[in-house]
């Protein structure tokens, strides 16, 4: 018979009085419930109870084996009401893995004010351009952008994340402002080089012909706050999202590139072990970030680029 089901009758018998009145607690017969205390009694190769037909009373084994079972059912009682309070209440540690830059540009904000909503949930932010394995990093959820492997994590759009090709006032002064892709295939590039597809750069044309611009980088970097640096002081042209670049383009600092052209919208995702009692502090942190970013995320200064279907394996 079940161990903690044989201590409950135990102690309700105690407690009531009787097995009769034990029984009607769990729903059992009188006969069940002496069968699971007398099931008790036999594993542990001791009498608990005396027993007469007008009363129980404790031996001085069961006295202490009674006390010692009521505290362990009084905390079992008491870490259920505490797990049920963290789905009423957001509460506890959320350890949060996100892409460095997105996580330095993007992710204060949001999390001061997801924390200044939810006052019992502290946050660990764990930066990284690094593919972060939420189960090595001990992580509730990780922002992840681009798409993604088909890894059995639950995945959760939050907001879009649009690609633009741009540079500086001063580089087109000096080379000239391009009106096509060609134009591109020999300019200095600054590209991104942890992209997970070859660092391709791909636009579409208004006939929807897609159009990869290639060759040598005169800068690679792994960090695109870098490559914004180095953008804004006419080192080259830079193609990446706008949560990187959209500031400095709404700011002029930055020129957007082929405006009859498209690039391909990657996508900015939440993912999270499983869709089955997520915690509430996780939930609401999620539907937080859905809120504060959405499909017209605040870094989108530049004007938007138009939607096409995902052509890249881009992962920032």
């Amino acid at each position: 018979m079940d161990r903690f089901t044989c201590i409950g009758v135990f102690v309700a018998a105690i407690e009531e009085g009787s097995f009769a009145a034990a029984a009607r607690r769990f729903g059992l017969s009188p006969a069940m419930a002496g069968k699971y205390v007398s099931a008790l009694e036999t594993d542990l190769n001791v009498r608990l109870l005396q027993r007469t037909t007008r009363r129980l009373s404790l031996t001085d084994a069961g006295h202490a084996y009674y006390e010692r079972c009521k505290r362990i059912l009084e905390a079992f009682d008491e870490a259920n009401r505490e797990a049920g309070a963290s789905q009423s209440v957001a509460r506890g540690l959320l350890r949060v893995a996100a892409p460095v830059t997105f996580g330095a540009l993007h992710l204060g904000g949001a999390i001061a004010s997801y924390m200044a909503a939810h006052p019992h949930v502290n946050v660990e932010a764990v930066l990284s351009d690094r593919y972060a394995d939420l189960l090595e990093l001990q992580a509730d959820v990780a922002i992840r952008i681009g798409r993604l492997p088909d890894s059995g994590l639950v995945a959760r759009r939050i907001a879009p994340c649009r690609m633009v090709l741009c540079a500086a006032p001063s580089w087109l002064e000096q080379h000239g402002t391009p009106r096509s892709p060609d134009d591109l295939r020999d300019a200095a590039r600054l590209a991104f080089g942890e992209a997970v597809s070859a660092g391709d750069w791909t636009v579409i044309d208004a006939q929807e012909r897609a159009h990869v611009i290639g060759g040598p980088c005169r800068l690679r970097a792994n960090n695109m706050q870098m490559l914004l640096s180095a953008a804004l002081a006419g080192a080259g042209i830079a193609y990446g999202p706008t949560f990187v670049f959209g500031e400095a383009l709404a700011r002029g600092e930055l020129v957007a590139l082929l405006p009859a052209c498209r690039a391909p919208e990657l996508t900015i995702q939440a993912v999270y072990p499983s869709a089955r009692h997520v915690p509430l502090k996780l939930r609401a942190f999620i539907d937080h970030l859905a809120g504060a970013f959405g499909d017209a995320p605040p870094w989108d200064g530049a004007p938007p680029m138009p939607d096409v279907p995902p052509m890249m394996n881009t992962v920032f």
